[in-house]
């Protein structure tokens, strides 16, 4: 069957940004609005679709926001079936998961953190656990592996025979990260088939070849190919909103498929991959993680929120950042992609993102309920077209 990467879009400019997408209009306002909120609102990442109105639920029988939020980012962390967090995560190099998550509980100015953390599922409710029962904010590895089963959270196996599969169609094939990073001078250095040669689909052809020796079925060869050769990201956010004006919020994850062990991205840090402050909003963010801890995204857009910035104005300079940190270099920025998740204290909120998506027509999305109806809404995107994973193929690299 052959491989084919996807066409990489053009780019926009700076500032050529769209704001006539749904629900993503700027607000009028340009500081937060004292008081409460009409309603209660929760926003979360794309992936919490399914599982917003339970967290919407808590919040109109008067439950806490945390366990709102909590409550939506626990859906795909027991989906064996999404890779990208909790069971059946994509694993590391060494074919073990890895988990990552952070929150933060609005009213009593509280966090909980974890790391690196293998065998328990719901590491959401374990950071919310550090949080709660110890008087520190981050635990990593083994300590907040035990510390969790102390609270009375079960060992079990992360590794589905799904996710078993595509990392061993991913070892066998001598995939891996070491080399030169995006972020270095030297990146184009990074070992890789010329694009005036075969070699590139002669590997692809070989990988789906490993795929049908190690069962992987017929239907999903392509989709475990491509993760191989473009490590995929994956994480979920969640902030929820009460109408008492409570915020709470929360980030969960698996972090980057196939990397090395002991790998923390943005998601378990406090001001990176989440943030609350209780006098202004909350703020979470999927994508690349080494480049948000590189911006402290999620603290940034909260405290220019706090300077009068309306949450879309907030992120976007956030995602500024990141493209200043490349000189505004495209032939780079093409392999980074961030989307940030917004809500501001009176309810107004906004989902931008650096690309439009990961592919054509499949937008980056924000989940809103607000009690009325739950709505997928496409972000506002800085640059209009799809971003592409790194490692780069040839082909894209010659670009």
């Amino acid at each position: 069957m052959p491989f084919t990467r996807r066409d990489f879009l053009g780019t926009t400019a700076l500032g050529a940004v769209g704001l006539s997408l749904e629900g993503q209009e700027k607000p009028t306002e340009s500081k937060p609005t004292p008081g409460s909120p009409a309603h209660s609102i929760i926003i979360s990442s794309g992936n919490g679709f399914n599982h917003i109105d339970e967290g919407y639920e808590i919040l109109r029988q008067g439950g806490d926001t945390l366990d709102a939020a909590l409550r939506v980012a626990r859906g795909p962390e027991d989906d064996p079936n999404d890779d990208s967090v909790g069971l059946g995560g994509l694993p590391n190099e060494e074919g073990v998961v890895e988990l990552d998550a952070s929150c933060m509980h609005g009213p009593t100015r509280r966090a909980g953190s974890v790391g690196g953390v293998r065998n328990i599922k719901n590491v959401s409710l374990v950071a919310k656990a550090v949080m709660e029962h110890t008087g520190h904010v981050m635990l990593v590895g083994e300590g907040a592996e035990r510390f969790a089963v102390a609270q009375g959270f079960l060992r079990e196996n992360l590794l589905t025979e799904r996710s078993r599969k595509q990392w061993l169609l991913w070892k066998e094939t001598h995939s891996d990260w070491w080399g030169p990073g995006l972020s270095t001078p030297e990146w184009k250095k990074r070992a890789l088939p010329s694009p005036r040669s075969d070699n590139f689909h002669e590997r692809v052809q070989r990988l789906y070849e490993v795929a049908d020796e190690l069962g992987i079925e017929p239907d999903l060869r392509r989709t475990a190919v491509h993760k191989v050769l473009f490590p995929p990201t994956g994480t979920i956010h969640c902030s929820a909103l009460n109408e008492k004006g409570e915020l709470s919020g929360c980030t969960t994850t698996s972090g980057l498929a196939w990397k090395l062990p002991g790998r923390c991205g943005d998601s378990p840090v406090i001001g990176a991959g989440c943030y609350t402050d209780q006098d202004v909003g909350s703020a979470g963010a999927t994508g690349s993680g080494e480049e948000n801890l590189k911006v402290a995204g999620a603290h940034t857009i909260v405290e220019n929120m706090r300077h009068g910035m309306s949450p879309f104005d907030a992120g976007m300079e956030a995602l500024q950042r990141i493209v200043r940190n490349y000189n505004h270099d495209m032939d780079r920025l093409r392999f980074v992609d961030m989307t940030y998740y917004i809500l501001r204290k009176d309810g107004a909120y906004a989902g931008v993102s650096l690309w439009t998506g990961y592919e054509p027509g499949k937008p980056h999305r924000i989940v809103v309920h607000d009690g009325t109806t739950k709505r997928n809404e496409k972000t506002v995107s800085m640059f209009e077209g799809a971003s592409e994973e790194w490692p780069p193929d040839p082909a894209v690299r010659a670009k």
